[in-house]
């Protein structure tokens, strides 16, 4: 019998035979605000003679120091399965021997249904058209189609896969570049040259030592003019201060669902610079979140209790 620790009641997931389900669900303690994915309520955490015996770990959504902690009291651990694609916040916790799965799949569908929504939204005037409305100004125009354009994806793996494919509809060029060169997607050595030929960088690539700060100046000053910077990745890999001035000057636009700093602070220039689009980081806050996690969950309590590889391998053996 294996002990597990999951985000969801057991009955939702129907999990198999030889699994001690156990459950925290971890609930924000608020539905809205700034603290909505770094707060959680940890007065159902399991007692401890349940931790004592838990082997797998789903931690629940969000990025809740409560959440991680609780990896150390966990003394027969063996995995980690965050909910989350991105999986810097959890590393610093680990010990030697803990495997680390992460969402690959589970924020897909969401992810890239809002970089389309920012790209198309900032190319075609939508937050200039809601800025008029209080005040009633009919801002007809001419404004850029994504049709014809040229999109460049840095990082392209299972989230720029379901990207591309919702990008092509539009009749756009798409260009691809990830940490590693294959065929039909250069490596990251290319982006010098692939950056002059984007109309649209899409950024959805992991914070790493490599990634944080790639996307500087010297970045940025080789987009070309009117070009949109979309990232839906993780704040830090972008110099704010750079994009700042880029943005400011009027000749590149941004639209960002993540910023650094995060949330990012009333008062702050990018608010209201008039080519800066910015959402609060809800990339995978959608309805498409719960059933894609359920299913992942069920899927890894599956191979767990059957013995066999667990998906999604990130960090630690099998990676």
């Amino acid at each position: 019998m294996v002990d597990v620790l999951i985000p969801f009641p057991a009955d939702s997931l129907a999990p198999p035979p030889g699994l001690d389900v156990h459950v925290w669900a971890g609930e924000l303690t608020t539905s809205t605000g700034p603290d909505m994915l770094t707060s959680a309520d940890t007065t159902d955490i399991p007692p401890p003679d349940v931790l004592d015996r838990v082997e797998y770990y789903v931690i629940p959504y969000g990025f809740s120091p409560a959440a991680v902690d609780l990896i150390e009291r966990l003394p027969k651990l063996r995995a980690v399965q965050t909910l989350t694609a991105g999986y810097e916040h959890v590393v610093p916790y680990l010990r030697d021997g803990l495997t680390l799965c992460n969402a690959r799949g589970v924020h897909d569908a969401s992810t890239a249904e809002l970089a389309v929504t920012l790209t198309l939204s900032t190319l075609r005037g939508i937050p200039a058209f809601v800025r008029a409305a209080p005040s009633g100004e009919w801002l007809q125009g001419w404004y850029d189609s994504l049709t014809d354009r040229t999109v460049l994806i840095v990082g392209y793996g299972a989230i720029g896969r379901a990207i591309e494919a919702r990008l092509l509809p539009f009749e756009c060029d798409v260009l691809k570049v990830a940490r590693t060169a294959r065929e039909g997607v250069a490596g990251f050595d290319a982006l010098p040259e692939l950056l002059g030929r984007a109309d649209v960088v899409m950024l959805i690539l992991p914070l790493t030592d490599d990634t944080r700060g790639m996307v500087d100046a010297e970045f940025l000053g080789r987009m070309r003019d009117g070009a949109v910077l979309v990232n839906v990745a993780r704040g830090p890999i972008v110099d704010t201060d750079a994009l700042v001035a880029e943005v400011g000057s009027g000749r590149i636009r941004a639209a960002m669902d993540v910023t650094d700093p995060e949330p990012l602070p009333a008062g702050h220039p990018l608010w209201t610079l008039p080519g800066a689009l910015i959402s609060p980081h809800v990339g995978g806050l959608s309805s498409a979140f719960l059933p894609r996690a359920r299913r992942l969950v069920r899927q890894q309590l599956t191979r767990l209790a059957a013995g066999e590889p667990l998906a999604n391998v990130v960090v630690g053996p099998g990676a």
